[in-house]
């Protein structure tokens, strides 16, 4: 029988510290990992990709795009740090994901061979809730996603020949992103990538980088922010008499702003949302000052328009890494 060959992105997860969760907690540890495996099939099959097997804490997935995989990635990182925030410290289950594009032996349902190694080694060596890409990923990727990059150096990988450059999605600014220097421990800097490391390829603007996986502390105060602003914004404005309701203009510069900031942390295209947003806006105030014309309709049909031509070129581009 003929070997079959192809080239896929491949995805690998596990938990970080699970033989010491299932030590203090059997019955709650194996609860967890279920809805957290829910989590992950279900973000894999929303991105067009495909569970190849799972074992234990494990599992490897494999997807026809890049970018669709990252994405996948992030979202699941993002989803799977909701679902701590609200539990205790020592019951939290972090996963980490090491992602490669490379060539694989097909088995059936199965996938083998070098490709699969560099996943599981760049798994291995990933943060805890954080996600760690092989260079051909990152190649394909760089320009594509609004998130951030750390090259970490090159990552020995058992029984591959050459080392591995590895880097950091920097999808966060506590867990992912503090510890992910310390998590590439046998990942070395070397000089002949040490351009690799420059400000402009391996990190992207910070105000760009989504901040999912953050404390519960942090998330709570987040929170309090995003609802105490416009509470304060009404009553002020009540203070000062109900008319005219000059609050709203402030409500929705925040609102334009909160809006930004939800888009980037979902690794949303900062362009793309920043037209829809405008767009929004525009009616908006166009409503607001309502004189009896609609005149928020041309720049609203003018910004949707290059929205549309945006989402145009990102979808060719990533039907080009299929």
């Amino acid at each position: 029988m003929t070997t079959q060959r192809k080239l896929t992105t491949i995805l690998s997860a596990d938990v970080e510290g699970y033989s010491r969760l299932m030590s203090a907690d059997e019955e709650g540890t194996f609860s967890t990992l279920k809805s957290s495996r829910d989590v992950i099939s279900r973000q894999i099959a929303a991105y067009d990709g495909r569970v190849v097997n799972t074992w234990g804490d494990g599992l490897i997935a494999e997807f026809s795009s890049v970018v669709s995989a990252v994405r996948a990635a992030i979202d699941i990182q993002v989803e799977l740090a909701e679902r701590n925030a609200g539990m205790p410290p020592n019951a939290q289950m972090k996963y980490r994901i090491g992602i490669n594009l490379g060539d694989v032996i097909v088995d059936a349902n199965d996938i083998y061979g070098d490709g699969v190694n560099v996943a599981a080694r760049l798994q291995a060596e990933a943060a805890p809730g954080g996600v760690l890409i092989s260079n051909t990923v990152y190649d394909q990727v760089r320009n594509k996603l609004a998130v951030g990059f750390e090259f970490l150096g090159d990552l020995e990988v058992k029984n591959i020949g050459e080392a591995v450059p590895a880097f950091a999605i920097r999808i966060g600014v506590s867990d992912a992103a503090s510890a992910v220097p310390q998590a590439a421990g046998a990942a070395r800097r070397s000089p002949a990538h040490a351009g690799w490391g420059s400000p402009r390829d391996a990190t992207i603007d910070p105000a760009a980088r989504p901040n999912p996986v953050s404390n519960p502390r942090s998330d709570r105060s987040r929170l309090i922010l995003l609802m105490a602003v416009p509470a304060l914004l009404v009553a002020a404005n009540l203070a000062t008499g109900r008319v005219p309701f000059w609050a709203k203009w402030p409500l929705l510069a925040f609102a334009f702003l909160v809006g930004l900031r939800w888009s980037r942390r979902r690794g949303i295209d900062r362009l793309l949302s920043l037209l829809i947003a405008t767009a929004i806006t525009v009616v908006l105030v166009n409503i607001f000052t309502w004189d009896g014309e609609f005149w928020g309709v041309w720049p609203f049909l003018a910004l949707s328009a290059v929205a549309v031509l945006r989402l145009a070129r990102s979808a060719r581009g990533q039907d080009g890494n299929r």
